[in-house]
């Protein structure tokens, strides 16, 4: 055996690998988009509406020409000849609303943020500091806030073109109707919860470098973006360059979180203005800029009602969303919340389920994907409404959830929404779970306290989840309306040396792809880890691929380089046999060698056969003189990860501060390619979500300004506002994959903000608290327990004059929200 072929034999899979990647990222020998300098290049900066919604009567750029430095400067009537509507890629119904969206307002600016005009400077501070001379005269218009005012008949309108500020209505019902089971059901709970606007927060901020090539007219965009692939597509057609002239790369891309997954007006406008000029522009956002213009998170009324028997056993789930779109349908702002209609269900079984969603358009920045899409918001809804309704039953919020879920022997089951789930097991996980986190001691410790008195609370929240993940087979994505399809790509280059280029259609922003795939290929081709180099992000080196997004990368890229992969020796095997005068049928393949079974003498590694493949001097007839192969595959289902969180909490009822005492998670991802990385990907979803839970919300005034729109403003929690994470896992494999694999990038996310927030209810509960709007900040957290002892105390004095005081929670009728301040709070992000 070869020295190459001994280094290979220890498996690559399962083994926790340091990142290849970063090195060069941590010591910045790397390339981000705003560090690219090419000769001639110069400038942009974007003036923005500072006004909700108004008319744009006067734009004169022409002051700003006179500032040193500036170049040229445009309104938006100056560039909208060569710019189209930036696209909207899910329309998600057929009657859906979908507005013009301009790159650059030339009429009506619709949201703070809007652009209205640009400067073009030899530097960015030149450009930056134009922008004030520019004059832009603005008539007001009312802004539209409420999404439920906005339905009113006579609410002002976002799109006056339009008539109506409700973009669409999405209606799924399934199983029994839902009227049926209310009728016969013992316990109905009816719940409001909202889901506050979260805005990204990406290391590296949004950038666009546009070079063209006059002679040719061909353009080259470096965008720090998550779709290099779906950008180029988009591009050609808002600007009507065809797309073999457009090359995109995305280069090392510093975080994304669904931010970076959209086709913006910058990149446009960029394009258009390189095109005017014919010279090189670069655009970089300011982070402040960026929380006006990148799009926002979330952003939802969720109605909730579900019926039960007295024993705790689901019989149906009704859920009414309505969903704010902001001023614009960006590229699959509509479909966000439909990914969710099918995860309200969650692990349970029940009779029937009807949901509805109603989508808004109101004058505040754009919504789209952000870290879970309508996962997390379906994920937080039953598992907050599963806790009241063990409460309401005087049940342990886990023996709940054990006497509804699908057991670990009834899989492959299709749930009441319509999705297969292929594997699964809530037993183990939640028992392991329980067991790192010692849930009998705490409830025992919790007893104690309240019996006590204790004006800190612990409080102990429980969710467990799963998710659809790994978008997605396409003819689902064809039956739901989306513009593409979800299949990925990957091939495998054979270097005459023996060396493995990696190409994938699936572009990194901080996942670690370039680790991972080298591990799977060097698996399966039994080739030295170090030896393989994975190549992505450039449309004209990696010219097929639906990029990432939605936890797909492994689940459908990664399968995409192992399918690749086998193909390669597949093909090896050919020209082995031939070379070691055998069938292939007699042939063994391990650890990166052919073998003759019986003639351990007889043997080619691999590598080998690359060369002789690249020589060509003998082989079979037929054969081509290559064993590099590609793929494309379109995944045969959804991978469903799961698992179960547990959250301790302690509230002071006196000062509202929340601290989490501790948390632990169990997750089950399939099979585990590099656990290190799993181990990252959980921990940074659990701090998104606690985020949420915890610190994080977008706050307009009612002008329609973004008050929380610095880091001074909106609340993003650091390592020292955290935990330490107990994290472990289970093992079911996926079963609609080769390699057994699941989504893990959302996880975390998904599945910690409603066990936060569990925690927290649950810590006041004995107060008479049954609701704490997110972020549990610590004001809302005081007043929740200040409006419950006041309810009390009313409902005592009711009793002693002989009325009936207010309903109890967890009767027919809605529930009373405690500590809801208004629809955006009145202490701001926290």
């Amino acid at each position: 055996m070869t020295d190459q072929a001994v280094k290979a034999a220890a498996p690559e899979i399962g083994r926790a690998r340091l990142r290849k990647e970063d090195a060069r990222l941590i010591t910045g020998q790397t390339n981000w988009t705003d560090n690219i300098q090419v000769a001639g290049l110069l400038h942009l900066a974007v003036l923005r509406s500072p006004m909700a919604h108004a008319r744009i009567t006067r734009v004169d750029v022409s002051p700003a020409l006179e500032r040193p430095g500036v170049i040229a400067a445009f309104a938006g009537g100056d560039l909208a000849e060569g710019l189209g509507s930036l696209p909207c890629a899910w329309p998600v119904t057929e009657d859906i609303v979908l507005p013009d969206h301009p790159p650059i307002a030339v009429d009506e600016v619709r949201h703070a943020g809007d652009p209205v005009a640009v400067v073009v400077a030899r530097d960015r501070y030149a450009a930056a500091d134009a922008l004030e001379a520019i004059e832009v005269d603005y008539d007001p218009l009312p802004p539209v806030l409420d999404l439920e005012a906005a339905l009113a008949d006579d609410a002002p309108l976002v799109h006056s073109d339009k008539g109506t500020n409700r973009c669409y209505t999405w209606p799924l019902a399934t199983g029994e109707s839902f009227e049926s089971v209310r009728q016969r059901a013992e316990v109905t709970l009816r719940r409001r919860y909202h889901q506050q606007r979260l805005i990204p927060n990406a290391m590296e901020p949004r950038a666009v470098v546009v070079t063209p090539i006059a002679a040719s007219g061909e353009y080259t965009v470096h965008s720090a973006t998550q779709i290099p692939h779906i950008l180029r597509i988009m591009l050609a057609t808002v600007t009507g360059i065809p797309e073999h002239k457009l090359r995109v790369i995305a280069p090392d891309v510093g975080g994304g979180f669904g931010s970076k997954l959209q086709v913006y007006g910058e990149e446009a406008i960029a394009l258009a203005v390189a095109r005017k000029l014919g010279r090189p522009v670069k655009w970089t956002e300011s982070r402040s800029e960026g929380y006006l213009a990148t799009h926002h998170g979330r952003g939802m009324i969720q109605d909730i009602e579900v019926a039960a028997t007295r024993e705790g056993r689901l019989l149906g789930l009704k859920v009414d969303l309505i969903a704010d779109m902001g001023a614009y349908l960006m590229l699959v702002t509509p479909g966000i919340p439909i990914l969710g209609a099918f995860m309200y269900p969650a692990i349970y079984k029940m009779d029937a389920y009807e949901f509805t969603c109603t989508g808004v358009f109101t004058t505040r920045t754009p919504t789209d994907a952000y870290r879970g899409a309508g996962r997390p918001e379906a994920t937080f809804a039953i598992e907050r409404i599963m806790d009241d309704l063990a409460a309401e039953l005087g049940l342990d919020p886990v023996e709940l959830r054990r006497r509804n879920w699908i057991r670990h022997e009834e899989f492959p089951y299709t749930t009441i929404a319509g999705l297969t789930y292929d594997s699964g097991n809530y037993e183990a996980a939640t028992d392991r779970a329980l067991a790192l986190f010692g849930y009998d001691e705490l409830r025992a410790e919790q007893h104690e306290r309240n019996e006590r008195g204790d004006t800190v609370r612990l409080g102990i929240g429980v969710s467990t989840f799963t998710e659809m993940c790994g978008l997605a087979p396409s003819r689902v994505l064809r039956d739901l309306r989306y513009g593409a399809g979800g299949w990925e790509a990957a091939s495998i280059r054979m270097l005459p040396t023996g060396k493995v280029e990696v190409v994938t259609g699936t572009s990194p922003h901080g996942q670690g792809h370039e680790t991972c795939w080298s591990q799977i290929a060097a698996d399966v081709l039994g080739v030295p880890f170090d030896d393989v180099e994975v190549v992505h992000g450039d449309t004209r080196s990696s010219p097929q691929g639906m990029d990432t997004y939605g936890s797909r990368s492994l689940a459908v890229g990664g399968e995409a380089v192992h399918r690749a992969a086998v193909k390669v020796v597949d093909k090896a095997r050919k020209v082995a046999a031939h070379l070691l005068e055998a069938s292939e049928q007699d042939l063994e393949f391990t650890d990166g060698v052919f073998a003759v079974k019986g003639s351990p003498e007889a043997r080619r590694t691999i590598q080998e056969i690359a060369f002789e493949a690249f020589t060509s001097h003998d082989l079979p007839d037929g054969v081509e003189p290559s064993i590099n192969a590609e793929t494309v595959v379109d995944p045969e289902n959804f991978s469903y990860p799961h698992g179960t969180h547990l959250c301790a909490v302690e509230v002071d009822t006196e000062t509202g501060k929340t601290k989490i005492r501790s948390y632990v998670c169990v997750d089950d991802v399939g099979h585990v390619v590099n656990p290190m990385i799993v181990e990252g990907q959980v921990h940074g979803g659990l701090a998104q979500g606690i985020a949420q839970a915890l610190y994080e919300e977008a706050v307009y005034d009612d002008e329609g300004n973004l008050v929380s729109g610095t880091m001074a403003d909106y609340l993003v929690p650091s390592a020292a506002d955290l935990p330490d994470f107990v994290t472990d896992r289970t093992e079911t494999p996926a079963a609609s994959n080769a390699m057994g694999v699941k989504g893990v990038g959302e996880a975390g996310t998904i599945a910690s903000t409603p066990a936060v927030v569990n925690a927290v209810v649950d810590a006041l509960r004995p107060l008479g608290v049954t609701d704490v709007r997110m972020p549990c900040s610590p004001h809302r957290v005081w007043q929740a327990v200040r409006d419950a002892g006041r309810a009390g105390a009313g409902a005592e004095a009711g009793a002693e004059a002989g009325g009936t005081g207010p309903a109890r929670s967890g009767q027919s009728g809605p529930a009373a929200r405690s500590g809801d301040l208004g629809q955006y709070g009145e202490e701001g992000s926290g």
